[in-house]
């Protein structure tokens, strides 16, 4: 079921996700050689993107988020810790 609460954790493990990618598997890649690290990591975190987009554009159609509300909430997605801050920025239903 497509609720706040699960909008939310998706949202902070698309977050880690994030920062796994830029903070350890690329350094893998690039310093030490290992591709394999950022193929993995790129993969879930892309699924982790796309589940966080579809969620918020489900909330922005039917649960009539406004749309400076979602503009936030992708906006926090492109930062690094940022979806850690959709708790206090994401409106509550």
């Amino acid at each position: 079921m497509i609720n706040r609460k699960n909008f939310i954790t998706i949202g902070h493990a698309e977050g880690v996700s994030y920062l796994v990618l830029l903070c350890i598997a690329m350094p893998l890649k690039y310093i030490w050689d290992k591709p394999q690290a950022v193929n993995i990591t790129g993969y879930l975190h892309g699924a982790l993107f796309v589940a966080y987009s579809v969620m918020l554009l489900y909330f922005f159609l039917t649960k009539k988020v406004s749309f400076k509300a979602s503009f936030i909430a992708v906006l926090l997605s492109f930062l690094p810790f940022g979806t850690f801050f959709l708790d206090k920025k994401f409106p509550k239903f």
